[in-house]
């Protein structure tokens, strides 16, 4: 290669360096506020149950009764596809894949509720409660049947529950500690919050535990539960989640709607409470724009119509439960509630066809993009991000196999981490 060509330009080396010297500290707080996608797999749910109606055959027991709704419900994959809608192609594939999830991972992501789901109790009983529920989770990762996410919703930060949340999860982490230590999969959220002051407090009350146990600082994450106005819009009229985040120190995980808490504080009558009413979209648009690219990710809320009944009445509420599941992946809300067994086969039956009938068109554009050989979409580095982000999702979930995915794009799960931002591509 020759010796390059000298070009003309105007400005002097301090023009560029002063610049830089100018927006030094905007380039540091980009990097702090918006570091981008954590690259751990996300659940596509959160399955919650009271805390006095936890035992440590609950996982198995979710997934059996699910398997035993479609035994009597939708007995082949045929009549699950004539209820839900999909097509031949994808029939066989999803229903193979929904029982095989429910026989051997039926749960990805549990929470033992204290809120609520569990009520005012004596101290004494939830005092129990807390322990027991620390001991079973202890003793489920210990023995290789816990969901890959477990932990506890704790009573919320205001005045009148405040300490008895901040005992009981105290109970549950000393409990951990005791039995050997927090597990990877420890999740913790806090509900109704209304001001950014009250995740701070969360976060001086996990800095104290780590402090006491002598934890690194920062071990212990929480998720925020958005199911207050007050949490989309303050008094100032601004966005509060967005300070909620900022409030949070790098702790916060997640932000989870909470369809009925905040359809209930909109006003919203009964009858009209669900995550597909105009008031939940508007929360969770401030919610996915506030958390874009911090890494903090976006999880809907829950329905609470259950496949209950006669088959007619079942299949109406999997109609109902499978088109709010599909409408919100669309929206890109890749994680939802579920509050019955029966919920599971229409989670993974949404989950798995929409990673599956969108496999063939992503990976095709992603090997083009990658080979550089173009095709009828002219995609950028941002789609193809979103391409392997897609991919990745279906892999963690099941829905689809690395092998199919390989066989598409001639890609590892290393390259759609490093092109999807979550590491370096292979050469």
């Amino acid at each position: 290669m020759g010796q390059q060509e000298t070009v003309a330009t105007s400005l002097a080396d301090t023009v560029r360096e002063g610049i830089g010297a100018a927006l030094a500290q905007v380039d540091a707080d980009l990097a702090r506020r918006y570091p981008g996608d954590p690259g751990t797999r996300q659940p596509i749910h959160t399955v919650y149950v009271p805390g006095d109606a936890f035992t440590a055959g609950t996982l198995r027991s979710w997934g059996d009764q699910a398997l035993a709704m479609l035994d009597e419900h939708a007995p082949d994959a045929a009549a699950l596809a004539g209820v839900l809608g999909l097509s031949d192609e994808l029939a066989g594939p999803v229903y193979e894949r929904v029982r095989a999830k429910l026989e051997r991972e039926p749960v990805e992501d549990l929470r033992i509720d204290f809120e609520d789901g569990y009520g005012l109790r004596s101290d004494a009983e939830e005092d129990e409660t807390a322990a027991r529920a620390a001991a079973l989770v202890a003793a489920a990762y210990r023995d290789g049947t816990a969901a890959p996410y477990m932990g506890i919703r704790m009573k919320c930060m205001e005045a009148a529950v405040r300490d008895r949340g901040i005992r009981t999860l105290d109970i549950f982490l000393t409990g951990l500690m005791e039995a050997g230590g927090l597990p990877d999969g420890l999740v913790l959220t806090l509900p109704k919050v209304t001001y950014a002051e009250q995740v701070t407090a969360m976060v001086r009350l996990l800095e104290a535990f780590e402090k006491a146990r002598g934890l690194a600082p920062g071990r212990i994450g929480f998720e925020i539960q958005i199911e207050t106005t007050q949490a989309i819009l303050g008094a100032d009229g601004r966005a509060t989640v967005a300070r909620m985040i900022e409030a949070a120190e790098g702790r916060v995980t997640s932000l989870h709607y909470g369809t009925f808490d905040y359809s209930a504080s909109c006003g919203v009558s009964a009858a009209y409470q669900a995550s597909d009413h105009p008031a939940a979209d508007h929360a969770k648009a401030v919610m996915q724009v506030a958390a874009a690219g911090t890494g903090v990710r976006l999880s809907d809320g829950s329905t609470n119509v259950l496949p209950v009944g006669p088959t007619a009445q079942v299949h109406e509420a999997w109609k109902l439960h499978h088109g709010l599941t599909r409408r919100a992946l669309a929206r890109a809300y890749y994680q939802g509630w579920d509050m019955h067994p029966g919920h599971l086969p229409t989670r993974y039956a949404a989950v798995y066809a929409f990673y599956r009938e969108g496999l063939e068109k992503a990976a095709a554009r992603l090997a083009a993009y990658v080979a550089k050989t173009g095709g009828d979409v002219m995609d950028e580095p941002a789609t193809a991000k979103a391409l392997s982000a897609y991919l990745l999702r279906g892999l963690d979930c099941g829905a689809v196999d690395t092998a199919e995915v390989a066989r598409l794009t001639g890609l590892t799960r290393t390259d759609l981490d490093g092109l999807a931002g979550r590491g370096v591509m292979s050469a």
